[in-house]
């Protein structure tokens, strides 16, 4: 319940939708063709309406939420989050979802930005059940087709006296904005053309100078209303002062439009960012003044950046968009943003759309502002990439090293078992490519001459890379690996019997001689992997891959005796062969 409690100055004796609404003018018919506004003091009163009415939805008593983005930029994941709390609420309601933009900043409003932001929205999932591309029953869905709409209700307002023609200038507003601050007074209008006579008001007509429409507002008196995540919520009207709904230019500004959309569109619950919550105090005005029963209101709490500032680019990536080219899953996504301010109060935290629509309620969302976490996000999107059947995991990476130009096709043999072996080290799409990058390269120069690989040479490393080019050169290496996991097991085994050596002394020099590296997925199964990539020829050219034949050829030229020498200079292997 949204109470206003106050004297205004001024009473108009109308009952609008359940109470009798004290306001400044009392309007009389004087003639056919013209109103006159005739100020009539009358006792101070004051009055309350209801700003989250009790039981308001549409017509049908349907839920009816919206979300009403600018397309005048990417979709934030402020914005993204906002959105699917609105579908979640909803969908758990049976209501209805509709997708409203607001392009009245006609300069910075995009249709590249507008389509952009649907496709993140679909991308999300988060389909919509009226609004561009689809309609309905309460169509336009862009508020620059709505404008016929805007002026018809000023018309209105302005014929019922709650707003009136302002015919002040730039440089006379600017003044009042500093004799105010003068006086310590808030920056509001003085209300110099509430009150005009119709003989000023022809005048100015007259002469065509520009005006404005202003909303009278009460100059005592506050605001109560009940938010759904925040409680009880005020302010004092003194602050206001009479407000802009429609420029000089004849465009309708932000308030006046949200809520003769909200209105005429049937919304039953306005779900939005804290940001937004100052605007309710003027359209709780506009939704009296109309006739118009008010919405619930629930405002969402601001996404923090870990320093508890207000995310923006500086920390980082910011919107869906960027994330989504980062090779983040939408579930994923949907998933953590959930979870940024509300929670099912259990210690679950991982959720499908389908399980949050289950088990969402706006009664437990945190007002309190929640702290985006990009090091969680990521570990959860790991979660839920593993969480991806296995069929369609290889399908979705298989597509990734296709697209990026590493492999010649998406799927196969080799794209099955390179999967399989490299997914557990994969936490974003995009980790796929250096997954796959690292198996394929070989930086055994760099890994030689690298602190720890002195290690390894200084264990006759020579002597290793003699045998082993031996057994590959006779074709026993070959032959063995032709027989898959088996045959490598058996062959490993009997060629550390022939150098006496087992375990780490004998896999460490095989592991560098072979990968080129000192570190890496299961060696037998990277090297299985880069025998059929060489013999299937399945990787493009720019990638630069090595085959195990030209390992071999670069392993018969490798002068040892040079790195028996002293190195001056080496560097940790890691940051060389990763």
């Amino acid at each position: 319940m949204a109470t206003f409690v106050g004297s205004p100055y001024w009473v108009r004796l109308r009952s609008i939708g359940e109470i009798t609404l004290a306001h400044p003018p009392v309007l009389c018919q004087c003639s056919r063709r013209r109103l006159r506004s005739i100020a009539v003091p009358l006792p101070r009163r004051g009055f309350a309406v209801s700003a989250s009415a009790s039981a308001y939805a549409a017509s049908d008593g349907q839920v009816r939420v919206r979300f009403a983005p600018s397309p005048t930029g990417n979709l934030h994941v402020g914005g993204a989050r906002t959105a699917l709390f609105n579908y979640l609420f909803a969908r758990s309601k049976g209501g209805k979802f509709v997708l409203r933009i607001e392009d009245t900043d006609l300069e910075r409003s995009t249709k590249e930005s507008e389509e952009a932001m649907l496709q993140d929205l679909s991308w999300l999932g988060l389909d919509w059940d009226e609004g561009p591309g689809i309609g309905g029953d309460f169509g336009p869905y862009r508020q620059s087709e709505r404008n016929s709409l805007y002026k018809e209700h000023a018309q209105k307002l302005l014929e019922s006296g709650h707003v009136y023609r302002c015919f002040c200038s730039n440089e006379e507003l600017e003044k009042m904005k500093e004799i105010a601050k003068l006086k310590q007074l808030p920056p509001v209008y003085t209300g110099r053309w509430a009150t005009a006579s119709e003989e000023e008001l022809q005048e100015e007509l007259a002469k065509g100078t520009p005006f404005t429409y202003r909303f009278r507002v009460p100059k005592e008196g506050s605001l109560k209303i009940s938010d759904l995540i925040r409680g009880e919520v005020s302010w004092n009207l003194d602050t206001l002062g009479d407000f802009v709904i429609m420029r000089s230019n004849g465009q309708p500004v932000y308030n006046f439009c949200v809520t003769v959309d909200d209105a005429t569109m049937a919304i039953s619950h306005v779900i939005r960012a804290e940001e937004h919550l100052p605007n309710t105090l003027r359209q709780a005005l506009i939704y009296k003044a109309l006739g118009f029963p008010m919405p619930y209101f629930a405002h969402v709490s601001l996404i923090l950046a870990p320093d508890r500032s207000k995310l923006s680019k500086r920390h980082g990536a910011t919107s869906v968009g960027q994330f989504r080219e980062m090779g983040y899953l939408p579930q994923a996504m949907v998933n953590y943003l959930a979870l940024l301010g509300w929670g099912d109060g259990t210690e679950n935290e991982f959720f499908t759309l389908e399980q949050l629509v289950e088990k969402f309620t706006i009664e437990r969302v945190n007002k309190s502002g929640a702290i985006f976490d990009s090091t969680k996000l990521r570990w959860m999107n790991g979660q839920h990439l593993g969480a991806i059947p296995s069929e369609a995991l290889t399908k979705l990476i298989g597509q990734r090293w296709k697209n990026t130009g590493t492999l010649k096709d998406s799927d196969g043999p080799f794209v099955d078992e390179a999967v399989q072996l490299l997914k557990d080290g994969i936490d974003l799409i995009t980790d796929s490519d250096k997954a796959l990058t690292n198996l394929l390269a070989y930086p055994l120069h760099a890994t030689l001459t690298s602190s720890e690989g002195k290690v390894i040479v200084e264990d006759k490393l020579p002597e290793v890379s003699a045998s082993l080019v031996a057994a590959y050169d006779s074709g026993e290496l070959v032959g063995a690996l032709e027989e898959g996991h088996t045959g490598w097991q058996k062959w490993v085994k009997g060629f550390g019997k022939s150098l006496k050596r087992k375990g780490k002394s004998l896999f460490m020099p095989l592991r560098v001689l072979l990968t080129g590296k000192l570190h890496g997925p299961d060696m037998g199964a990277s090297v299985l992997l880069l025998y059929k990539a060489g013999k299937y020829d399945v990787v493009a050219p720019e990638a630069g891959f090595i085959t195990l034949d030209e390992r071999f050829n670069m392993l018969k030229q490798v002068d040892w005796e040079s790195f028996n020498q002293d190195q001056t200079q080496l560097e940790p292997a890691a940051t060389l062969s990763n």
